[in-house]
């Protein structure tokens, strides 16, 4: 059966250590869209921050639990509230992977939310923010990474 998690995937001019910064800096990029803020940190194995948008909507907390050195970075989410579906902790026990490599001159971006599936619920709504989320915020803070 073909895995149905959600996966995206960009490719930038950025290098694997810049890539694997600007993910590590969750700030620069996971915002911007629905009014969110953070909470905690999200830089080294064990770190654990709060993500929340939308005035409540969707209140998460994600714990770092796989960190490859410019090769992969996955978050563990352990507390999930998403107000817009009934069963509000959906993403709690998923897991969100992104896996950088080098290919062709250029870095490529593989994003999986695994456990994020088209059963969901949110699904439909999450896929498309997520697309939004990494392939233009994650992609733009890239673009300014130095």
């Amino acid at each position: 059966m073909k895995n149905q998690d959600f996966t995206t995937t960009i490719w930038v001019e950025q290098t694997p250590a810049e890539v694997y910064r600007t993910i590590l800096d969750v700030r620069a990029w996971w915002s911007g869209l629905y009014e969110e803020s953070f909470e905690g940190s999200s830089e080294k194995l064990g770190d654990e921050f709060s993500f929340h948008a939308g005035g409540g909507v969707h209140n998460t907390k994600q714990k770092l639990v796989e960190l490859v050195p410019d090769k992969k970075v996955v978050w563990l989410v352990t507390e999930a509230d998403l107000s817009f579906v009934d069963k509000t902790d959906e993403w709690e026990g998923t897991k969100i992977s992104f896996e950088i490599s080098e290919e062709g001159g250029k870095t490529k971006v593989v994003f999986t939310h695994v456990g994020l599936v088209p059963a969901f619920e949110c699904y439909d709504s999450c896929a498309p923010a997520w697309t939004q989320y990494i392939q233009e915020q994650l992609v733009n803070a890239l673009s300014t990474a130095a």
